[in-house]
């Protein structure tokens, strides 16, 4: 018997790669937040009447010579200027226009 160590094939067209070649999303509470008008806040996230609160909380102020993926992936690049909040940041629900799950210590 032969055995074959694939790590992605493509049918018609399609990627698929190997179950323990994709890492799992976070399971906590952090998570960067993209409100609209371009803010980008992240923290940890509870949700109560209508609004989003971030406790430990920073503020994605901007970035340079990469893109926003990069900025996910590695908060703390050459480049990246996160700045601390004091406060719980308050957000209307209705504002987010996207949310991605991130490691607890993102940010920090």
């Amino acid at each position: 018997m032969t055995k074959v160590d694939v790590q992605e094939i493509v049918v018609d067209g399609e990627t698929y790669v190997k179950r323990s070649a994709v890492q799992a999303l976070p399971k906590g509470p952090r998570a960067v937040v993209v409100v609209d008008r371009g803010w980008i806040f992240a923290g940890d996230v509870t949700e109560e009447n209508g609004r989003i609160y971030l406790d430990s909380a920073v503020w994605v102020f901007g970035w340079q010579s990469i893109g926003f993926a990069a900025v996910v992936e590695n908060p703390k690049q050459k480049g990246v200027d996160i700045r601390l909040l004091k406060t719980r940041v308050n957000i209307p629900a209705a504002s987010e226009v996207f949310r991605l799950p991130v490691p607890e210590s993102w940010g920090k």
